[in-house]
């Protein structure tokens, strides 16, 4: 396969300096404030943005290193199949989080929900909308009836770098 460069167009700002205790997912995080600076070269990209009540932002889990393709996700005491969970290790650490947009200044985008590492580097921005993001769905996998655990369990260091099992 081909080598993909990607180049971040900005840097998400939250008040999580460390991993442990941060939200594992929006859900947790519902009432956090953040801003998501944009590059001054990509901000004429930012029109019309602000008639969208929430984001999507897609980011590089900056701290992940390495993977293994079997995980003890947070929201479950038994390993499940990496691709069944949104654990941040992974062979291409991209992360996603939908966020409210509260407002923009210029390049810079203040937003509620974030569930991101300060000084998350950002790869893209899309806008959130139901009728295309938010299917019906009829089956949820092993989380069945956790889901909604989300809001109260936070990080812990199970992802940090492991170098004993690194692929």
């Amino acid at each position: 396969m081909q080598t993909i460069t990607l180049q971040p167009i900005g840097v998400i700002h939250t008040p999580f300096d460390t991993l442990e205790g941060m939200p594992i997912q929006p859900a947790g995080a519902a009432e956090v404030k953040g801003r998501v600076e944009v590059e001054e070269t990509y901000a004429e990209g930012l029109a019309d943005v602000d008639g969208f009540s929430h984001l999507i932002l897609i980011y590089l889990f900056h701290h992940s290193r390495g993977y293994h393709l079997t995980v003890t996700p947070f929201l479950d005491d038994r390993p499940r199949g990496l691709f069944a969970t949104r654990a941040p290790r992974r062979p291409n650490p991209i992360g996603l989080s939908v966020v409210a947009l509260e407002s923009r200044q210029g390049n810079v985008l203040h937003v509620r929900g974030i569930d991101v590492l300060n000084g998350t580097p950002l790869l893209d921005i899309k806008p959130f909308v139901p009728a295309f993001d938010a299917p019906t769905a009829s089956a949820v996998g092993w989380l069945t009836g956790k889901a909604g655990h989300s809001e109260r369990v936070k990080a812990d260091s199970r992802f940090r770098e492991d170098t004993t099992q690194v692929k």
